[in-house]
């Protein structure tokens, strides 16, 4: 029998939901068929540069999807099921406060965390817990009854979890148990026919449509499932042009003529979809609901804490140029501006200001060219970079950014729904997060700066071995 790693589980697993996900929502194949086509084309326009962020093979293969749940429970146990594919909790996001919009969720992403894992499939699910124990969202008598629905319903299987710990202790299973396990896994998410209990759904979708997906249903599905393409805005008119409706901007940085930083994305708004419900009479019959929409993500280069805060401002600089009317009210527009005057044009730059995470490798050839002045091993990077040395190779970034998930879920809610600000919220962070998934989750900046660090380590090493020949 053939034993299946992690990555072969995890490459089998991303296929299977994207076939799924691409029976239940239609429009999606269409999505990941203009990215292959936006792909191709970029490669063929830009060549090798095109790939400097990843080859074509896996930037066209590479999804990231999002599920929700409903408590501390379910998340430990969805945390069981994405270890089984090496896939391991990164970054706290609190979508709570990062729109005005009502969105009652904590969220983490299950990822691989090895440049190797990441480089043979580098599938992804961003995944949220209703908030459930926020005053500001849920008063008392609603908050009980909500963490007794959600307590009441099973979304992974015993067999599920078992087999699931199973590849985990033993980092992979034999054939007959991978499918078994892959079988069970793509099912959990798989959108359910069960009825919909009418009045209870409308009841929490008052409070937040999110609210009522994650609550208001006895199963959780795959809210979306995300290509990565090389050309975000190429995407989008496509898009539109063939009559989707996207949303009304790309969320993330805007297009510039500088390096690509952190993430973009944009998506087609939310369709309805037939569900069946029950209704108070006890009679059950067809309806429809709009909480699946169809993402895309474009990505750039993973920025270092420095980068991070800059990019915090230029975004903070953006919104407040954009309340004193400059710009004319588009928002792409203001945020060029503002990258172009704070952000550096070049990734050496970026490198040499310390704002960006690169891989450093040695440039043989300008080493050459250094004859007797060959740098000190243990000189000051920056010199190295800047005498052509020192090659930077951008870090992808792996992760999320939580205005631009609020701005997704907001720009695909039917209303604002409600929050009580006088409430104290509950205090949740990367600690909590690591209690309710039942093992730590870790900073993306470790990763990354771990990555750059060996990456460092190991060009010093070989610029020792020149100068002790």
């Amino acid at each position: 029998m053939t034993f299946q790693q992690p990555w072969q589980l995890r490459a089998e697993f991303a296929r299977r939901l994207s076939t799924m996900y691409g029976r239940e929502v239609p429009a999606y194949t269409t999505l990941v068929d203009v990215s292959a086509a936006v792909n191709e084309d970029f490669l063929a326009r830009r060549g090798a540069e095109a790939e400097r962020l990843g080859s074509i093979d896996r930037v066209t293969a590479e999804r990231h999807g999002a599920i929700r749940v409903g408590s501390p429970r379910e998340m430990a146990q969805v945390a069981r099921v994405f270890a089984a594919f090496g896939m391991h909790p990164v970054g706290f996001y609190d979508l709570r406060d990062a729109s005005a919009s009502s969105v009652p969720v904590v969220s983490t992403a299950f990822r691989p965390t090895d440049p190797e894992e990441l480089a043979r499939n580098p599938f992804r699910v961003f995944t949220s817990m209703l908030a459930a124990d926020d005053p500001r969202f849920f008063g008392r008598e609603l908050r009980q009854r909500l963490q007794e629905f959600i307590d009441r319903r099973t979304l992974f299987p015993p067999e599920l979890l078992a087999l699931a710990d199973r590849a985990t202790e033993h980092g992979g299973l034999e054939e007959t148990d991978a499918e078994r396990l892959l079988d069970q896994a793509t099912a959990a998410f798989e959108l359910s026919g069960d009825p919909v209990d009418h009045a209870w759904y409308r009841e929490l979708e008052k409070v937040s449509a999110v609210a009522a997906d994650i609550g208001g249903v006895t199963t959780t599905h795959i809210n979306h499932l995300t290509p990565r393409v090389l050309d975000i805005d190429d995407l989008y008119a496509r898009m539109e042009a063939l009559g989707i409706t996207m949303i009304d901007e790309i969320q993330g940085p805007p297009r510039w003529d500088g390096p690509d930083v952190l993430l973009r994305q944009t998506s087609f708004r939310a369709l309805a979809e037939e569900r069946v419900f029950r209704f108070p009479d006890g009679t059950v019959g067809p309806g429809a609901l709009r909480v699946r929409f169809g993402e895309v993500e474009q990505r750039g280069i993973a920025l270092t804490p420095t980068g991070r805060d800059l990019y915090d401002r230029m975004v903070a600089e953006t919104d407040r140029r954009l309340a004193a009317g400059e710009g004319g009210g588009i928002r792409v527009d203001v945020a060029r501006a503002v990258w172009e005057e704070h952000l550096p044009r070049t990734e050496q730059e970026l490198a040499v200001q310390g704002l960006a995470y690169f891989s450093y490798t040695l440039d043989e050839k300008a080493l050459a060219r250094a004859g007797h002045a060959v740098p000190d091993p243990d000189s000051g990077l920056d010199s190295l970079v800047e005498a052509g040395i020192a090659v930077p190779e951008p870090i992808v970034y792996e992760d999320f950014l939580p205005r631009s998930a609020a701005g997704i879920f907001r720009s695909n809610l039917t209303d604002e729904g409600s929050r009580d600000d006088a409430q104290t919220g509950t205090d949740y962070d990367l600690t909590v997060m690591s209690e309710v998934v039942g093992r730590a989750v870790a900073d993306p900046h470790d990763l990354y700066r771990r990555q750059q660090d060996g990456s460092i380590a190991r060009l010093r090493e070989q610029l020792s071995a020149v100068v002790a020949r």
